[in-house]
């Protein structure tokens, strides 16, 4: 029904707690309502019904709107987009939140020829800040976890190259996995400044485990483009992709976004805006997340101008991290789901949905692929109605 679909995912946004979040201690959560407050600008997001999923009146909507609960347990990046992609991990990925191993850090030394500094969980940011200067003095690498199932190594770039930290991390992933560790990525993190100046670049690289078999590899089989935009690529590890494009914030992510509307491809084109997490959501920053909100919801027009007759759109969440919530890890939370084709008359909100994998399970539908993938049911009858 659908030539091109747009999937894209507006990272962290949650819009309200789940039922099982006491178990995470994120009773009360809700990124979206408490992020915008009484005074904001997101007239393009709310006619697609976004605000009226946390209970604001809004008329004359246009496309189908509802909310999900997330079935993954692990309420971070990875396991949100596998699971839109209909893949669940039955044994979740190993997290430290206390740090890794001495016995791995050890084996890592050795392997790299170079001390390992830090080794705790912590923003990137705050551990550059406090141990950026002894990283330059003794060249030793700033290893460091999240709530993710990540080990990320943070370098200066005038201490060691991008491609030397590259081989530093293809080295980490080689002895993580001969020791039998379950870690999903490893992650480059060249940054650089001075001190009280220092900022991660644009050179990130994720070094990750194969997904589980998902959307994105039926697809594939069966001749469906695959183009992704952002982190998209490295969370799935490159797997089942065609065309893989990196950018550097939300801005970028749109503008290239709005290329790809502009010109001609079919199939899916899978994109993240990490800002929202990555820059507000964890850092606790309510305005800035306010403002990228209102950004993202300023460009929009200039995308949807630009849609076909054929194309459809899909705007959902992984996770939630609200900014006003205690603590700076991710939240438990309910996700959007928002449709839209210039094809559709009226707006409509559908009853929750069980599980992100819908969207999976709509996107196979829509491309005529049966989804063998053990999960997930599609929306597309609701689509035809429009």
């Amino acid at each position: 029904m659908f030539n091109r679909v747009f999937l894209i995912v507006l990272d962290s946004l949650g819009i309200g707690s789940t039922d099982d979040a006491y178990k995470y201690n994120d009773e009360g959560a809700n990124t979206l309502l408490h992020t915008i407050g009484d005074k904001y600008n997101l007239d393009v997001l709310e006619k697609l019904g976004l605000t009226k999923l946390i209970g604001k009146e809004e008329e004359n909507t246009r496309g189908l709107y509802m909310r999900c609960n997330p079935q993954n347990t692990m309420k971070d990046s990875l396991n949100g987009h596998y699971e839109m992609m209909g893949a669940i991990m039955d044994k979740p990925y190993d997290l430290f939140p206390d740090g890794f191993p001495l016995e791995l850090i050890s084996k890592i030394q050795h392997a790299i020829n170079r001390e390992v500094i830090g080794n705790v969980k912590s923003d990137g940011i705050e551990i550059i800040n406090d141990l950026a200067e002894m990283h330059i003095k003794t060249g030793a690498i700033i290893v460091y976890t999240s709530c993710d199932s990540v080990l990320q190594v943070a370098a200066h770039e005038d201490i060691i190259s991008i491609d030397e930290l590259y081989d530093i991390c293809k080295t980490i992933r080689k002895v993580i996995d001969e020791e039998g560790y379950r870690i999903a990525r490893v992650i480059a993190r060249p940054f650089t400044g001075k001190a009280g100046d220092y900022q991660r670049t644009s050179k990130r690289k994720d070094f990750a485990l194969d997904p589980p078999i998902n959307v994105l590899d039926l697809l594939d089989r069966n001749k469906v483009n695959t183009i992704t935009i952002g982190k998209i690529s490295d969370m799935f590890n490159n797997k089942s992709i065609n065309i893989k494009i990196k950018t550097t914030n939300n801005i970028d992510t749109m503008m290239k976004l709005i290329d790809f509307a502009k010109g001609n491809f079919s199939g899916l084109l899978f994109a993240n805006f990490n800002d929202f997490d990555s820059l507000y959501g964890h850092r606790r920053d309510r305005d800035g997340y306010l403002k990228a909100l209102e950004e993202f919801n300023y460009y929009l027009p200039i995308f949807i101008k630009n849609l076909k007759k054929d194309d459809l759109i899909i705007i959902t969440s992984d996770h939630g991290c609200d900014p006003t919530f205690k603590g700076s890890d991710h939240t438990r939370e309910m996700l959007p789901i928002l449709i839209y084709s210039p094809i559709f008359k009226k707006g409509k909100m559908l009853n929750d949905r069980n599980t992100l994998a819908d969207i999976g399970a709509t996107i196979l539908d829509n491309f005529n692929i049966k989804n063998n993938l053990g999960i997930g049911n599609s929306i597309f009858d609701e689509l035809r109605k429009g």
